[in-house]
Protein backbone atom coordinates (compact mmCIF):
# COMPACT_ATOMS: atom_id res chain seq x y z
CA UNK A 1 0.00 0.00 0.00
CA UNK A 2 1.66 3.30 -0.69
CA UNK A 3 1.66 6.23 1.42
CA UNK A 4 -1.39 8.25 -0.08
CA UNK A 5 -3.57 5.17 0.26
CA UNK A 6 -2.21 4.58 3.74
CA UNK A 7 -3.32 8.44 4.69
CA UNK A 8 -6.59 8.41 3.29
CA UNK A 9 -7.65 4.63 4.86
CA UNK A 10 -5.98 6.78 8.34
CA UNK A 11 -8.19 10.16 7.47
CA UNK A 12 -11.46 7.62 6.69
CA UNK A 13 -10.84 5.69 10.22
CA UNK A 14 -10.32 9.35 12.02
CA UNK A 15 -13.63 10.49 10.65
CA UNK A 16 -15.53 7.42 11.64
CA UNK A 17 -14.28 6.86 15.03
CA UNK A 18 -15.33 10.56 16.01
CA UNK A 19 -18.57 10.14 14.18
CA UNK A 20 -19.00 6.98 16.85
CA UNK A 21 -17.87 9.05 19.52
CA UNK A 22 -19.51 12.51 19.49
CA UNK A 23 -17.79 13.16 22.77
CA UNK A 24 -14.37 12.88 21.51
CA UNK A 25 -15.29 14.63 18.34
CA UNK A 26 -16.53 17.65 20.68
CA UNK A 27 -13.50 17.52 22.57
CA UNK A 28 -11.20 17.58 19.12
CA UNK A 29 -12.95 20.57 17.84
CA UNK A 30 -13.59 22.45 21.02
CA UNK A 31 -10.20 22.45 22.75
CA UNK A 32 -10.37 23.30 27.02
CA UNK A 33 -9.96 26.87 27.89
CA UNK A 34 -9.10 27.79 30.95
CA UNK A 35 -10.00 30.01 33.52
CA UNK A 36 -9.05 30.96 37.29
CA UNK A 37 -10.93 32.70 39.80
CA UNK A 38 -10.06 34.36 42.63
CA UNK A 39 -13.28 33.78 44.70
CA UNK A 40 -12.26 35.63 48.50
CA UNK A 41 -12.30 34.67 51.81
CA UNK A 42 -14.58 32.78 53.88
CA UNK A 43 -16.83 35.44 54.26
CA UNK A 44 -17.21 35.89 50.32
CA UNK A 45 -18.84 32.37 50.23
CA UNK A 46 -16.36 30.56 48.20
CA UNK A 47 -18.65 27.53 48.60
CA UNK A 48 -21.33 29.24 46.70
CA UNK A 49 -19.23 30.67 43.80
CA UNK A 50 -17.84 26.33 43.67
CA UNK A 51 -21.98 25.82 42.72
CA UNK A 52 -22.11 28.36 40.44
CA UNK A 53 -19.40 27.72 38.93
CA UNK A 54 -19.76 24.04 38.17
CA UNK A 55 -23.82 25.40 37.31
CA UNK A 56 -21.63 27.00 33.77
CA UNK A 57 -19.40 25.05 33.23
CA UNK A 58 -22.29 22.49 33.06
CA UNK A 59 -23.52 24.73 30.12
CA UNK A 60 -20.19 25.29 28.96
CA UNK A 61 -18.25 22.44 28.32
CA UNK A 62 -15.48 23.85 26.57
CA UNK A 63 -14.49 25.43 29.57
CA UNK A 64 -12.83 24.65 33.07
CA UNK A 65 -13.10 27.20 35.79
CA UNK A 66 -10.39 26.62 38.58
CA UNK A 67 -11.02 28.92 41.70
CA UNK A 68 -8.75 29.70 44.47
CA UNK A 69 -9.71 31.52 48.08
CA UNK A 70 -7.95 33.15 50.52
CA UNK A 71 -7.80 35.66 52.79
CA UNK A 72 -9.74 36.47 56.26
CA UNK A 73 -10.04 39.95 55.52
CA UNK A 74 -10.47 42.68 52.35
CA UNK A 75 -7.29 44.23 53.49
CA UNK A 76 -5.29 40.85 53.17
CA UNK A 77 -7.19 40.02 49.66
CA UNK A 78 -6.34 43.38 48.44
CA UNK A 79 -2.61 42.68 49.53
CA UNK A 80 -2.25 39.79 47.77
CA UNK A 81 -4.34 40.69 44.23
CA UNK A 82 -1.99 43.88 44.30
CA UNK A 83 1.19 41.42 44.36
CA UNK A 84 -0.30 39.60 41.44
CA UNK A 85 -1.38 42.05 39.39
CA UNK A 86 1.35 44.66 39.72
CA UNK A 87 3.55 41.75 38.54
CA UNK A 88 1.05 41.69 35.31
CA UNK A 89 0.67 37.75 36.07
CA UNK A 90 -1.84 36.03 33.59
CA UNK A 91 -2.54 33.47 36.55
CA UNK A 92 -5.92 34.91 37.52
CA UNK A 93 -8.57 35.61 34.87
CA UNK A 94 -11.45 36.85 37.18
CA UNK A 95 -11.35 38.32 40.88
CA UNK A 96 -13.61 39.12 43.48
CA UNK A 97 -12.92 42.79 44.68
CA UNK A 98 -14.63 44.82 47.20
CA UNK A 99 -16.94 48.21 46.31
CA UNK A 100 -14.64 50.58 46.90
CA UNK A 101 -11.85 49.10 44.75
CA UNK A 102 -12.76 49.62 40.93
CA UNK A 103 -11.58 53.04 40.91
CA UNK A 104 -7.79 52.02 42.26
CA UNK A 105 -7.77 49.09 39.97
CA UNK A 106 -8.76 50.70 37.45
CA UNK A 107 -6.35 53.19 38.10
CA UNK A 108 -3.35 51.09 38.12
CA UNK A 109 -4.56 49.44 34.68
CA UNK A 110 -5.25 46.37 36.83
CA UNK A 111 -8.73 45.57 35.40
CA UNK A 112 -10.34 44.99 31.60
CA UNK A 113 -12.71 47.78 31.20
CA UNK A 114 -15.82 45.23 30.56
CA UNK A 115 -17.75 47.75 27.85
CA UNK A 116 -16.59 45.66 24.71
CA UNK A 117 -17.63 42.67 25.96
CA UNK A 118 -20.65 43.05 27.38
CA UNK A 119 -22.12 46.67 26.12
CA UNK A 120 -22.64 50.20 27.18
CA UNK A 121 -22.59 50.86 31.32
CA UNK A 122 -25.86 52.81 31.57
CA UNK A 123 -27.86 50.27 29.42
CA UNK A 124 -25.72 46.93 31.23
CA UNK A 125 -26.22 48.59 34.96
CA UNK A 126 -29.83 49.54 34.46
CA UNK A 127 -31.53 46.43 36.15
CA UNK A 128 -28.96 46.68 39.51
CA UNK A 129 -29.52 48.91 42.78
CA UNK A 130 -28.35 52.94 42.04
CA UNK A 131 -25.07 52.41 43.62
CA UNK A 132 -23.31 50.46 41.35
CA UNK A 133 -23.92 53.17 38.21
CA UNK A 134 -21.47 54.83 40.41
CA UNK A 135 -18.98 52.56 42.19
CA UNK A 136 -18.55 50.37 39.19
CA UNK A 137 -18.30 53.17 36.74
CA UNK A 138 -14.88 54.70 36.39
CA UNK A 139 -14.56 57.23 33.40
CA UNK A 140 -17.49 56.25 31.48
CA UNK A 141 -16.47 52.85 31.64
CA UNK A 142 -17.84 49.23 32.66
CA UNK A 143 -15.21 48.24 35.16
CA UNK A 144 -16.50 45.85 37.53
CA UNK A 145 -19.98 44.16 37.69
CA UNK A 146 -21.74 43.38 40.84
CA UNK A 147 -21.67 40.09 42.76
CA UNK A 148 -23.77 40.48 45.48
CA UNK A 149 -24.46 43.68 47.92
CA UNK A 150 -23.32 44.35 51.44
CA UNK A 151 -24.98 46.81 54.47
CA UNK A 152 -24.35 47.20 57.87
CA UNK A 153 -27.00 46.56 60.35
CA UNK A 154 -27.45 45.86 63.82
CA UNK A 155 -27.84 42.35 65.10
CA UNK A 156 -29.93 41.65 68.42
CA UNK A 157 -30.75 39.26 70.82
CA UNK A 158 -34.74 39.63 70.15
CA UNK A 159 -35.44 36.67 72.88
CA UNK A 160 -33.39 39.35 75.41
CA UNK A 161 -35.55 42.60 74.45
CA UNK A 162 -38.62 40.43 74.78
CA UNK A 163 -37.43 39.51 78.44
CA UNK A 164 -37.17 42.70 79.27
CA UNK A 165 -39.35 44.52 77.70
CA UNK A 166 -37.40 46.62 75.37
CA UNK A 167 -38.36 48.05 72.02
CA UNK A 168 -35.90 48.36 68.98
CA UNK A 169 -34.04 51.66 69.76
CA UNK A 170 -33.94 54.14 67.05
CA UNK A 171 -31.02 56.24 68.46
CA UNK A 172 -27.79 55.33 69.85
CA UNK A 173 -28.53 57.10 72.89
CA UNK A 174 -31.76 54.48 73.40
CA UNK A 175 -29.41 52.15 72.26
CA UNK A 176 -26.92 52.52 74.95
CA UNK A 177 -29.67 53.20 77.72
CA UNK A 178 -31.05 49.31 76.39
CA UNK A 179 -28.06 47.88 76.61
CA UNK A 180 -27.23 48.93 80.56
CA UNK A 181 -30.78 48.12 81.15
CA UNK A 182 -30.51 44.53 80.22
CA UNK A 183 -26.84 44.15 80.73
CA UNK A 184 -27.53 44.87 84.63
CA UNK A 185 -30.23 42.60 85.63
CA UNK A 186 -28.48 39.61 83.39
CA UNK A 187 -25.38 40.43 85.54
CA UNK A 188 -27.36 39.95 88.48
CA UNK A 189 -28.73 36.98 86.80
CA UNK A 190 -25.32 35.56 86.81
CA UNK A 191 -23.83 37.13 82.91
CA UNK A 192 -21.53 39.49 84.16
CA UNK A 193 -19.63 39.17 80.91
CA UNK A 194 -22.39 40.57 78.58
CA UNK A 195 -21.37 43.68 76.11
CA UNK A 196 -24.33 45.83 75.17
CA UNK A 197 -22.52 46.77 71.71
CA UNK A 198 -20.07 45.70 70.02
CA UNK A 199 -18.61 47.54 66.91
CA UNK A 200 -15.17 47.27 64.85
CA UNK A 201 -12.64 49.16 66.24
CA UNK A 202 -9.53 47.68 65.03
CA UNK A 203 -7.32 49.45 62.27
CA UNK A 204 -9.29 47.13 59.93
CA UNK A 205 -11.65 48.05 56.92
CA UNK A 206 -14.68 48.01 59.39
CA UNK A 207 -12.89 50.98 61.49
CA UNK A 208 -13.65 53.16 58.19
CA UNK A 209 -17.35 52.48 58.52
CA UNK A 210 -17.11 52.80 62.33
CA UNK A 211 -15.64 56.57 61.43
CA UNK A 212 -18.60 57.42 58.93
CA UNK A 213 -21.43 56.40 60.64
CA UNK A 214 -21.79 58.69 63.05
CA UNK A 215 -20.96 61.31 61.10
CA UNK A 216 -23.05 60.72 58.03
CA UNK A 217 -25.65 60.71 60.83
CA UNK A 218 -25.31 64.27 61.28
CA UNK A 219 -26.25 64.95 57.99
CA UNK A 220 -22.83 65.73 56.95
CA UNK A 221 -20.56 64.26 53.44
CA UNK A 222 -17.13 63.27 53.39
CA UNK A 223 -16.52 64.36 49.81
CA UNK A 224 -18.16 65.81 47.37
CA UNK A 225 -19.16 64.24 43.79
CA UNK A 226 -15.37 64.63 42.14
CA UNK A 227 -14.07 63.05 45.07
CA UNK A 228 -12.40 66.29 47.18
CA UNK A 229 -12.99 65.90 50.75
CA UNK A 230 -15.12 67.96 52.52
CA UNK A 231 -14.90 66.52 56.13
CA UNK A 232 -16.48 68.86 58.98
CA UNK A 233 -13.43 68.20 61.41
CA UNK A 234 -15.96 69.40 65.10
CA UNK A 235 -18.37 66.73 63.50
CA UNK A 236 -16.16 64.21 63.05
CA UNK A 237 -15.30 64.72 66.61
CA UNK A 238 -18.08 64.13 68.04
CA UNK A 239 -18.67 61.01 66.42
CA UNK A 240 -15.41 59.81 67.48
CA UNK A 241 -16.61 60.65 71.12
CA UNK A 242 -20.23 58.52 70.87
CA UNK A 243 -18.14 55.50 71.03
CA UNK A 244 -15.92 56.72 73.91
CA UNK A 245 -18.44 57.59 75.63
CA UNK A 246 -20.60 54.48 75.43
CA UNK A 247 -17.11 52.75 76.06
CA UNK A 248 -17.21 54.98 79.56
CA UNK A 249 -20.62 53.56 80.15
CA UNK A 250 -20.01 50.26 80.10
CA UNK A 251 -21.70 49.43 76.42
CA UNK A 252 -18.72 48.85 74.74
CA UNK A 253 -15.89 46.88 75.83
CA UNK A 254 -12.92 49.16 77.04
CA UNK A 255 -10.42 47.07 74.31
CA UNK A 256 -12.52 48.04 71.31
CA UNK A 257 -9.55 48.68 69.21
CA UNK A 258 -8.69 45.86 69.22
CA UNK A 259 -12.18 44.15 68.20
CA UNK A 260 -12.50 42.94 64.40
CA UNK A 261 -15.20 41.42 62.24
CA UNK A 262 -14.76 38.13 63.32
CA UNK A 263 -14.47 38.90 66.95
CA UNK A 264 -17.94 40.33 66.84
CA UNK A 265 -19.37 37.34 65.04
CA UNK A 266 -17.82 35.20 67.20
CA UNK A 267 -19.10 36.80 70.82
CA UNK A 268 -22.40 37.57 69.45
CA UNK A 269 -22.40 33.70 68.21
CA UNK A 270 -21.72 32.86 71.46
CA UNK A 271 -24.45 34.93 73.38
CA UNK A 272 -22.14 36.92 74.76
CA UNK A 273 -23.53 40.49 73.00
CA UNK A 274 -26.83 42.16 73.28
CA UNK A 275 -26.54 44.44 70.16
CA UNK A 276 -23.77 43.62 67.28
CA UNK A 277 -22.70 46.07 64.43
CA UNK A 278 -22.39 44.10 61.43
CA UNK A 279 -22.47 43.22 57.52
CA UNK A 280 -25.57 41.37 56.29
CA UNK A 281 -23.68 38.01 55.46
CA UNK A 282 -23.58 37.54 59.71
CA UNK A 283 -27.30 36.52 59.78
CA UNK A 284 -26.60 33.40 57.98
CA UNK A 285 -23.54 32.70 60.42
CA UNK A 286 -25.73 33.34 63.43
CA UNK A 287 -28.63 31.20 62.11
CA UNK A 288 -26.65 28.38 60.24
CA UNK A 289 -23.47 27.69 61.94
CA UNK A 290 -23.33 24.54 64.15
CA UNK A 291 -21.57 26.33 66.84
CA UNK A 292 -24.41 29.13 67.41
CA UNK A 293 -25.75 29.45 70.40
CA UNK A 294 -28.40 32.01 68.95
CA UNK A 295 -30.23 30.60 66.21
CA UNK A 296 -33.77 31.50 66.21
CA UNK A 297 -33.55 34.41 68.92
CA UNK A 298 -31.75 36.75 66.58
CA UNK A 299 -33.63 40.14 65.61
CA UNK A 300 -32.03 42.78 62.78
CA UNK A 301 -32.56 46.31 62.46
CA UNK A 302 -31.82 49.44 60.78
CA UNK A 303 -28.91 51.42 62.32
CA UNK A 304 -29.56 54.02 64.82
CA UNK A 305 -29.29 57.96 64.40
CA UNK A 306 -27.85 60.05 66.12
CA UNK A 307 -29.90 62.65 68.68
CA UNK A 308 -31.74 64.60 66.21
CA UNK A 309 -29.82 62.77 63.11
CA UNK A 310 -30.75 60.48 60.21
CA UNK A 311 -30.75 56.72 60.04
CA UNK A 312 -28.02 55.70 57.54
CA UNK A 313 -25.78 52.61 56.78
CA UNK A 314 -22.47 51.67 55.59
CA UNK A 315 -22.65 50.29 51.76
CA UNK A 316 -20.21 47.55 50.83
CA UNK A 317 -20.65 44.52 48.71
CA UNK A 318 -18.48 42.76 46.38
CA UNK A 319 -17.78 42.64 42.35
CA UNK A 320 -16.84 40.70 39.56
CA UNK A 321 -13.56 42.17 37.90
CA UNK A 322 -11.83 40.12 34.90
CA UNK A 323 -7.93 41.15 35.03
CA UNK A 324 -6.18 42.98 32.61
CA UNK A 325 -3.45 40.60 32.03
CA UNK A 326 -6.17 37.49 31.25
CA UNK A 327 -5.38 35.49 28.34
CA UNK A 328 -9.11 35.14 27.80
CA UNK A 329 -10.91 38.04 28.21
CA UNK A 330 -14.08 37.94 25.88
CA UNK A 331 -14.37 34.25 28.04
CA UNK A 332 -13.78 36.08 31.36
CA UNK A 333 -16.44 38.52 30.87
CA UNK A 334 -19.22 36.43 29.89
CA UNK A 335 -18.35 34.13 32.89
CA UNK A 336 -18.65 38.04 34.91
CA UNK A 337 -22.14 38.44 33.29
CA UNK A 338 -23.35 34.94 34.40
CA UNK A 339 -21.95 35.59 37.81
CA UNK A 340 -23.83 38.83 38.09
CA UNK A 341 -27.27 37.64 36.86
CA UNK A 342 -30.19 37.50 38.71
CA UNK A 343 -30.54 33.63 38.46
CA UNK A 344 -26.88 33.74 40.18
CA UNK A 345 -28.03 36.74 42.82
CA UNK A 346 -31.51 34.00 43.57
CA UNK A 347 -29.11 31.83 44.98
CA UNK A 348 -26.93 33.72 46.67
CA UNK A 349 -29.85 35.26 48.38
CA UNK A 350 -31.18 31.92 49.57
CA UNK A 351 -28.05 29.49 50.10
CA UNK A 352 -26.08 32.33 51.44
CA UNK A 353 -28.32 35.08 52.54
CA UNK A 354 -26.38 37.39 50.68
CA UNK A 355 -27.99 41.16 49.86
CA UNK A 356 -29.13 40.68 46.29
CA UNK A 357 -27.75 43.55 43.72
CA UNK A 358 -31.32 43.43 41.58
CA UNK A 359 -34.42 45.50 43.40
CA UNK A 360 -36.65 42.76 42.02
CA UNK A 361 -35.12 39.80 43.92
CA UNK A 362 -35.84 41.46 47.66
CA UNK A 363 -39.46 40.81 46.60
CA UNK A 364 -38.81 37.57 44.76
CA UNK A 365 -41.36 34.91 46.98
CA UNK A 366 -38.54 32.07 47.13
CA UNK A 367 -35.98 34.40 48.50
CA UNK A 368 -38.20 36.04 50.98
CA UNK A 369 -39.60 32.71 52.47
CA UNK A 370 -36.21 31.71 52.46
CA UNK A 371 -34.90 35.11 54.42
CA UNK A 372 -37.72 36.94 55.72
CA UNK A 373 -35.85 39.94 56.69
CA UNK A 374 -34.92 40.81 52.61
CA UNK A 375 -38.35 42.27 52.60
CA UNK A 376 -37.52 45.14 54.64
CA UNK A 377 -33.70 45.56 53.44
CA UNK A 378 -33.86 46.95 49.98
CA UNK A 379 -34.84 50.45 51.48
CA UNK A 380 -32.15 50.60 54.02
CA UNK A 381 -29.22 49.55 50.98
CA UNK A 382 -30.92 52.12 48.29
CA UNK A 383 -30.14 55.21 51.32
CA UNK A 384 -27.03 53.40 52.63
CA UNK A 385 -23.85 55.86 51.61
CA UNK A 386 -20.48 54.54 49.79
CA UNK A 387 -17.54 54.82 51.19
CA UNK A 388 -14.87 57.50 49.72
CA UNK A 389 -14.33 55.94 46.14
CA UNK A 390 -10.86 57.12 45.30
CA UNK A 391 -8.05 55.89 43.25
CA UNK A 392 -6.11 56.27 46.19
CA UNK A 393 -8.63 54.72 47.97
CA UNK A 394 -5.58 52.35 49.98
CA UNK A 395 -4.15 55.19 51.37
CA UNK A 396 -7.65 56.81 52.71
CA UNK A 397 -8.53 53.72 54.34
CA UNK A 398 -5.71 53.34 55.69
CA UNK A 399 -5.69 57.05 57.12
CA UNK A 400 -9.31 56.59 58.87
CA UNK A 401 -9.04 52.88 60.13
CA UNK A 402 -5.67 53.79 61.63
CA UNK A 403 -6.45 56.89 63.57
CA UNK A 404 -10.07 55.86 64.46
CA UNK A 405 -8.29 52.90 66.21
CA UNK A 406 -5.88 55.35 67.91
CA UNK A 407 -9.05 56.91 69.08
CA UNK A 408 -10.45 54.26 70.76
CA UNK A 409 -7.30 52.98 72.28
CA UNK A 410 -7.35 56.36 73.47
CA UNK A 411 -3.56 57.26 72.23
CA UNK A 412 -5.50 60.36 70.23
CA UNK A 413 -8.68 62.20 70.92
CA UNK A 414 -11.26 62.75 68.75
CA UNK A 415 -10.42 66.75 68.36
CA UNK A 416 -6.85 65.25 67.34
CA UNK A 417 -8.20 62.04 65.29
CA UNK A 418 -10.72 64.46 63.56
CA UNK A 419 -7.83 67.31 62.39
CA UNK A 420 -5.25 64.30 61.82
CA UNK A 421 -7.66 62.87 59.21
CA UNK A 422 -8.65 66.04 57.93
CA UNK A 423 -5.37 67.17 57.28
CA UNK A 424 -3.79 64.16 56.04
CA UNK A 425 -6.56 63.36 53.52
CA UNK A 426 -6.47 67.20 52.53
CA UNK A 427 -3.27 66.20 50.47
CA UNK A 428 -5.00 63.04 49.21
CA UNK A 429 -8.26 63.80 48.30
CA UNK A 430 -7.81 67.15 46.08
Amino acid sequence: MNRRAAAALLSLWLVLSLRANPAQAQAASAPTIKLRVFAGGSGQRPDLTRKLLATYMQRNPGLLIETEAGGASSDLQRQYLSTVLNAKDPAIDVYLIDIVNPAQYFGAGWLEPLDAYLGEAATVLKPYLPAYATSNVIQGKLAAMPAWADAMFIYYRRDLLDKHGVAEPRTWDELAAAAKKIQAVEKQAGQPALQGLSIQGAPIEGAVCTFLLPYWSQGKAFNDANGKLTLDRAVAARGLQQWLTMVDQGVIKKNVAEVKTHDTNNEFKAGQVVFALNWSYAWDRYQQDADSRVKGKVGVMALPAVAGGERVTCLGGWQWAVSAFSRHKAEAAQLVRFMASPEAGKLLAIQGALLPTSAALYTDPDVVQAVPWFKDAAAGVVAGKSRPLSSEYGRVSDIIRTTTSAVLARTRTPEEGAGDIGSRLGRVMR
